[in-house]
């Protein structure tokens, strides 16, 4: 080989180990593990392989920002491998408000009638403007009968009644399938036992008032 080519291979090689060399010094006076070219990127060999400094160790590389792509194979899967993202909260549902509305019989029909007096009509009209500022889920007309009668005959007037609120609500604008009518009958007054006692007569009638009754309530959520 020419004495000249040969000098100029040394020299070449001299100067790469040289380079690197220096790189080693600087890096170990970091005290990184991996050699940082001019560039502050891992120097990597012919063979992509980390250049690695004398203070390289499994447990420094898994501590060092460039250990999980030079030795990702030597580190602690949970190292290199990103967490899992903690789940969301769950979302609470919104609970649709319910707003109940008790309507006395009285101002809704005539005593022993199912059909609308003009002043019920006008109470509806008020239910019907507050279903108007929500969303609304469902309507729930519950009638009532005072203890006046027979138990049969109370359940099915008081079916009536709630029957008659929803056939307004309805002609009203407030979808059918939204609203939903039960009859309690008597089983359910408001007065007390030991109230209204005597043979049925107009203070009989004027004591049990509260027990003929309409419940309606509005569920929804504002608009």
């Amino acid at each position: 080989m020419n004495k000249t080519i040969k000098h100029s291979i040394v020299a070449v090689v001299a100067a790469t180990l040289g380079i690197c060399a220096s790189l080693a010094q600087a890096q170990q006076a970091t005290d990184r593990v991996y050699v940082i070219d001019q560039r502050g990127e891992v120097a990597m060999s012919g063979a992509g392989l980390c250049w690695r400094t004398n203070f390289w160790t499994p447990a420094a590389a898994a501590k060092d920002p460039a250990g999980c792509k030079c030795d990702k194979d030597l580190l602690p899967k949970e190292v290199c491998e990103p967490k899992a993202a903690a789940p969301a909260a769950p979302v609470a549902a919104t609970k649709p408000a319910g707003e109940k509305v008790t309507l006395a019989a009285d101002a809704l029909f005539d005593f022993n009638k199912s059909t609308l007096r003009p002043e019920g009509k006008q109470k509806l009209d008020g239910v019907v403007a507050k279903s108007g500022n929500l969303n609304l889920e469902v309507v729930i007309a519950v009638g009532h009968a005072d203890r006046i009668g027979s138990a049969a005959y109370n359940q099915k007037l008081s079916e009536k009644r709630a029957a008659s609120v929803k056939d307004y609500l309805v002609n009203k604008g407030i979808p059918a399938n939204r609203v939903y009518t039960e009859g309690k009958g008597s089983k359910q007054p408001v007065t007390k036992a030991d109230q209204c006692k005597g043979p049925k007569s107009a203070k009989v009638i004027a004591c049990l008032q509260p027990d003929r009754r309409v419940d309606i309530e509005i569920i929804g959520t504002k608009k």
